[in-house]
């Protein structure tokens, strides 16, 4: 073989070796950069240069726009909102004590009555006629008892005899008594003053011990009784002003203030029920009525930063 084929077999193989170089240098390029894949060309800036994460990773020289906000220390007033129920200052259920029959009804349905007044009166014809015949027995006997101390002094009477008629004297005095608080009975008045509600009795009913026959609230003040968390409590105490809305008056403030704090906490709500007295001299409240209460725990220093800086996570 010559030198000169020698020469150019050598030739052909170095130049196959740089073509296999280029072409595996040219791939793992076309790994790295996809721009290199589509032939994109490699030696000038890429488009995405100076873009944030272009170029392999690095970094733009780009300013950031940032936007601050100083952190303000201020006093701001902490509130504990609840959801409380009203009931009358005073209530009851107006009932008879005595199986009777009415025989008049003197109140109108919504009307606002005094402590005393009559509400009804029940049949008393059997009644006032026992007071009658106890009276008259009474009468004879105090007479006779009277005359026996008389002869008592003489001696005429003996100490048994004087006990007898003394015993007989006072034992009518207790039926007296008696036969006039059934009297007494026959007359429902009103235990306090109030406002009286609807009538469930007509004249001639025949009604029992324990028959309603209306209600009786007293709703100038109303009591209002809530829940508060017991982590609320440090800040709750007879005396602090609440205030109080209703769906039915929404324009409507009710001021009033914390009258006593239940002695228990519920174990199974970590609750306590606190009851707060608020006037209502209008008549707007009606007992059951649902109203949302707010009470300020006090102003307390606190760092306020602007809410837009706050980030929610997993309702944090």
């Amino acid at each position: 073989m010559s030198d000169t084929l020698k020469k150019v077999l050598l030739g052909a193989v170095v130049g196959a070796l740089l073509v296999m170089f280029y072409a595996h240098v040219t791939g793992e390029r076309a790994k790295r950069d996809p721009a290199a894949r589509s032939g994109a060309p490699q030696g000038g800036p890429s488009p995405s240069a100076g873009r944030p994460g272009a170029g392999g990773g690095g970094f733009s020289q780009m300013p950031v726009a940032v936007v601050t906000a100083p952190v303000l220390s201020e006093k701001i007033n902490f509130e504990i909102e609840a959801l409380g129920t009203t009931r009358a200052n005073e209530s009851v259920d107006i009932t008879a004590k005595v199986v009777n029959q009415v025989v008049a009804v003197r109140f109108t349905e919504g009307q606002q009555v005094a402590r005393g007044q009559v509400l009804v009166e029940l049949d008393a014809e059997q009644v006032r006629a026992d007071l009658a015949a106890a009276e008259a027995a009474l009468a004879e006997s105090r007479s006779q008892y009277k005359r026996s101390r008389e002869l008592y002094t003489t001696k005429v009477l003996s100490d048994s005899q004087i006990e007898q008629i003394e015993a007989t004297y006072k034992a009518n005095e207790a039926r007296v008594a008696s036969a006039r608080a059934r009297v007494n009975d026959t007359v429902i008045r009103a235990p306090f003053a109030g406002r009286v509600g609807l009538r469930r009795v007509s004249v001639g009913s025949l009604i029992s011990p324990g028959t309603v026959i209306t209600t009786l609230d007293d709703t100038s003040t109303v009591k209002l009784d809530f829940t508060i968390p017991e982590t609320g409590l440090s800040a709750v105490q007879p005396g602090l002003v609440i205030n109080a809305s209703s769906v039915a008056y929404p324009d409507v403030n009710f001021a009033g203030e914390v009258s006593s704090i239940d002695s228990r906490v519920d174990p199974a709500t970590r609750s306590v029920t606190v009851r707060a007295l608020i006037p209502n001299p209008s008549g707007l409240l009606k007992p059951g009525m649902f109203l949302t209460v707010r009470l300020s725990r006090g102003a307390v220093d606190a760092l306020l930063v602007p809410e837009e800086a706050l980030v929610p996570e997993q309702g944090d």
